[in-house]
């Protein structure tokens, strides 16, 4: 299994470059007339990977809408596969869900972000006894864009869970911080 994700991870990062790619960048081209819907949308996302005795690969894609030029709404979905050895009994888990986020922009390029996540997870009791359990998180936070393209941007932004669900696979009041990409088509 951990083949098989490398391989696909290995080859999107190849792969979407290349998508890119003008087959001749000297050619005209008419240009095409975006509606305001469509500068409006935006999408992104995350891919985490963690190697060792606690393997962890994750994606979490995201799409966004703005409002405003400061206010935006959107919807990320999750997934992440781990495989835990640091114990004598060792877990392998699928672990998913989704949340909705809200973000307002105090300056050009920092944001405030508020999210509801809801996400299932599969962890050992002590008795060694596997469980699933669904877990709510509120993250309040910000976060830094800065554009790289005229239709893409590099992202980082710090979370705080204020919920403290007592099944959280976090500790408490421990930072969540991601780094990412966005895109507006």
């Amino acid at each position: 299994m951990r083949k098989f994700l490398a391989l696909i991870v290995f080859t999107l990062m190849f792969y979407a470059p290349l998508l890119a790619q003008d087959a001749d960048s000297t050619e005209s081209k008419p240009q095409k007339k975006n509606s305001a819907s469509e500068n409006q949308v935006y999408y992104g996302g995350n891919i985490g990977l963690s190697f060792g005795s606690y393997f962890r690969i994750s994606i979490m894609p995201l799409i966004g809408y703005k409002l405003s030029p400061q206010t935006s709404v959107g919807l990320k979905l999750g997934y992440e596969y781990v495989e835990d050895n640091r114990r004598d009994e060792k877990l392998t888990a699928s672990n998913y869900g989704a949340s909705v986020f809200t973000r307002y922009r105090v300056i050009p390029n920092a944001y405030l972000h508020a999210e509801f996540a809801y996400f299932s997870y599969k962890y050992k009791l002590e008795n060694l006894e596997t469980v699933r359990t669904w877990v709510p998180f509120l993250y309040l936070g910000g976060g830094y864009i800065q554009p790289v393209g005229s239709n893409t941007a590099l992202f980082v932004e710090v979370l705080f869970d204020v919920l403290q669900d007592a099944n959280s696979p976090y500790k408490a009041w421990d930072p969540v911080i991601s780094v990412g990409v966005a895109a507006g088509f």
